[in-house]
C-alpha cells in the first residue's frame, strides 16, 4: 500500500477521479468464497416502536484523540504519524458539568467489564474509554449508555453493545497499525468514532438517510480529520477508496457481499456477523488475488444487512 496522502480527508469526488484515471488497470473481480448461511433477521430494536422521523440536533462537543498533542481541533498536522496516538479522555460536552455520564470513571468501569470478557488490545480499550457513548443516543436512554447492551437509535436500528464493538475492532486490528478502514452501517456514529482512534483513515457508509444525518450531527462537533461519512448502499462498499486494510460490518447478512471481499487489501481482515436466527461472528482474511480464508469466532446478534438506500 502507498503512504498516506498529504491532505486527508480527501473528498469522495477526488477519489472518483482517481479511480477513473486508473480504469483499465484494475484486476478482474475474484471468485466468491463459499459462505453458506441463511438470511439474517433481528429484533434488537423492536422495543423502539415507531421510527424517529428526524435526526437529533448536535449537542456534544467532543474531540478526537489521534491528535492528542494538539489543543485545537482544526487543520490536521502536516505529517501524519506512523500510527494513531493512544487516545486519552475527550473533553466534556458543553453541558458536561451537569451530565452525570460524562465521568471518565463511568467509561473506565465499562471498559473494565469489556476487558474482563476477554478483549486485551490496549489501543482498542483506550479508544473505548475515550469516546463518550451517551452522546450518541437519545437523552432518555443516556442513563443506560454504559451498560453492556445494544440500545435503539431509531429506524429499527441499534447502537451495538460495547463488548462487541471492542471485540470486532480487536479482531480486525490484530495488533497491527491500520491505515485505511471501511465500516458498513454507520448508525449513530459511535463505532466510527472509536475506529477513528485506531486507524489513520476511516470511511463509514450508512443506507438510511436520517441515520446518516444523525451520525453527521453527532460527529461534527468532534471535528475528526480522519473520518469520512458516506450515504449509500453498504453492500457495494466504496470502491473509489479501496483497498482497505480492514472492513467491519455492523449488520448481518446471509453472506458477505463479494464487492466487500474484493475491496479488502491482500493481507487485510474483514469482520462480519453472518446468519439468520442464529448468527456468528466471522473473520475473513485475504491471502491472495482470489484467495480468502474464513474463521468462525463466536455467537452474536445484529440488525440485518439490506441492499439499496432509504
Amino acid at each position: 500500500m502507498t503512504g498516506k496522502p498529504k491532505n486527508f480527508p480527501l473528498s469522495l469526488a477526488s477519489l472518483d477521479d482517481k479511480s477513473r484515471r486508473q480504469a483499465g488497470s484494475a484486476p478482474p473481480a475474484a471468485t466468491r468464497p463459499a459462505v453458506a448461511t441463511p438470511q439474517t433477521a433481528t429484533r434488537n430494536a423492536a422495543v423502539n416502536g415507531a421510527a424517529r422521523s428526524a435526526p437529533l440536533s448536535a449537542s456534544p462537543s467532543k474531540a478526537h484523540n489521534n491528535l492528542a498533542a494538539r489543543s485545537a481541533y482544526g487543520t490536521p498536522p502536516a505529517a501524519a504519524p506512523a500510527r494513531p496516538a493512544m487516545p486519552g479522555p475527550m473533553p466534556a460536552a458543553a453541558d458536561g458539568g451537569r451530565h452525570p455520564q460524562v465521568s471518565q470513571a463511568v467509561r473506565r468501569a465499562m471498559v473494565n467489564r469489556v476487558a474482563a470478557q476477554g478483549v486485551q488490545d490496549k489501543v482498542v480499550l483506550a479508544a473505548m474509554e475515550a469516546v463518550q457513548r451517551h452522546l450518541f443516543m437519545e437523552p432518555a436512554l443516556s442513563g443506560q449508555a454504559y451498560i453492556d447492551a445494544s440500545l435503539p437509535i431509531g429506524h429499527h436500528q441499534t447502537i451495538s453493545q460495547p463488548y462487541i464493538v471492542a471485540r470486532m475492532i480487536e479482531v480486525m486490528r490484530n495488533g497491527t497499525d491500520l491505515r485505511r478502514v471501511l465500516e458498513i452501517g454507520t448508525g449513530c456514529g459511535y463505532q466510527a468514532a472509536v475506529l477513528s482512534c485506531v486507524a489513520q483513515e476511516v470511511y463509514s457508509i450508512e443506507r438510511i438517510k436520517p441515520l446518516h444525518e444523525l451520525a453527521k450531527s453527532n460527529l461534527r462537533p468532534m471535528r475528526i480529520p480522519n473520518l469520512r461519512l458516506h450515504y449509500g448502499d453498504g453492500m457495494l462498499g466504496l470502491a473509489q477508496a479501496a483497498p482497505f486494510d480492514g472492513i467491519i460490518l455492523a449488520c448481518a447478512g446471509m453472506e458477505v457481499p463479494q464487492a466487500l471481499l474484493d475491496q479488502l487489501a491482500i493481507g487485510g481482515r474483514l469482520v462480519a456477523p453472518v446468519g439468520g436466527r442464529h448468527q456468528v461472528l466471522q473473520l475473513f482474511e485475504r491471502s491472495g488475488k482470489a484467495e480468502w480464508t474464513s474463521t468462525t469466532l463466536e455467537n452474536c446478534h445484529f440488525v440485518p444487512l439490506r441492499p439499496g438506500i432509504v
